[in-house]
This record gives structure tokens, C-alpha cells and sequence, in this order.
């Protein structure tokens, strides 16, 4: 586990709760060290095999919001050690995370890979800019080949990552990858 994680997740009300349920001892270690974050090849290339990713954002009246970002495989690019962009496509127009970044950058990106049972959970600090406003960025994260209208461009600073157990994750497979195990039996 990446200690900056613990720096930002294990609050105080975080750490009653490990010692009144007697985790805080499994805990305590990782709480210690201060690293600065980079993401490593690891999980660089787990990001960009991605078709999808969970997001939440917190509304200025502390509500949070969960939203599912999804394209072609790899449409969540890493430009940097710790940043992250993608094209934000046009969907229902409600705009929630694209308004909650405005009194609040904090976000958490959930990465799900099902048919292995991995998932990775990161802490970023997320700005949009409109896609005429992109500049250079706009031919690293736009996909000529996906038919879909974008918006604007998020930029997400990587504050912190953790590897979750696999202990509970359902394994689920796309049409794409039963094709894979199909291909793989004969």
C-alpha cells in the first residue's frame, strides 16, 4: 500500500475505528512513511488497459457522487509520472462532477479489472479545461476513431494510489475477453 494513501484515507475517525475493531495493529506500519506519489509501470499499464473507471466528486454541501466514465480501452491517458487526462464525452448533460470540480477538486478513481479480480483506487485532484481551450493536449487524449462529442478535457493529478485484495471481487468477463479465453481452449 502506498503510503501517501494512508496519509490521506486514514483520518482520525478512520484510525478510532481500526483500534475499536482491533485492525489498528495490521495498520500502524503503513501510516508511518511519507513518499511522494508516482505512479509506477505497474500501474501505468494496468490504467491504460482500462475501458472504464468509477469517479466521485463531493458537491459543495459535502455530498458525495459516483459516476462511471467509460471508452475504448485506454481513453484514460497517463501524461505524466502522476497525471492522468481523458476526453470527457457527452452523455446526459447533467454536468454533476463537472460542477462538484468547481468548489471541490478532490476526486477517487476506482479501476475495476474483473476477470482477474485487481482493482485499483486512486486519489487525484481533478481540473477540466474546454476542449478549444486544450491546446496540445487535445491530440494526446482525443480518439479519432470513437464516434463521440467531446466536451472538455479532465486532468487528473495522482495524489495517492492503493492495490486492493481481491478477496470479494465477483469475477465478470466482457464479450471481448470470453472471446480471449474461447480463442485461448482451442
Amino acid at each position: 500500500m502506498h503510503s501517501e494513501f494512508k496519509r490521506i484515507a486514514y483520518t482520525k475517525s478512520v484510525r478510532e475505528a481500526q483500534r475499536t475493531f482491533a485492525s489498528n495493529e495490521a495498520n500502524l506500519e503503513f501510516r508511518e512513511s511519507q513518499a511522494a506519489c508516482t505512479l509506477s509501470i505497474h500501474e501505468r499499464h494496468f490504467i491504460a488497459e482500462r475501458d472504464g473507471f468509477y469517479m466521485s466528486s463531493v458537491n459543495e454541501n459535502g455530498w458525495p457522487y459516483v459516476q462511471y466514465r467509460g471508452g475504448p480501452p485506454g481513453f484514460l491517458k497517463v501524461i505524466g509520472e502522476n497525471t492522468l487526462a481523458f476526453a470527457d464525452f457527452r452523455g446526459n448533460r447533467q454536468y454533476i462532477s463537472t460542477g462538484n470540480l468547481q468548489s471541490n477538486p478532490r476526486v477517487c478513481l476506482f479501476f475495476m479489472d474483473y476477470a482477474h479480480r485487481r482493482r485499483l483506487k486512486v486519489f487525484a485532484l481533478a481540473r477540466w479545461v474546454k476542449i478549444e481551450d486544450a491546446g496540445d493536449l487535445r491530440d494526446l487524449v482525443l480518439l479519432p476513431d470513437y464516434r463521440a462529442l467531446v466536451e472538455r478535457i479532465f486532468i487528473l493529478e495522482v495524489q495517492a494510489y492503493d492495490w486492493n485484495c481481491p478477496q470479494h471481487i465477483t469475477q465478470r468477463f466482457t464479450l471481448n475477453e470470453l472471446a480471449a479465453l474461447d480463442l485461448e481452449d482451442q
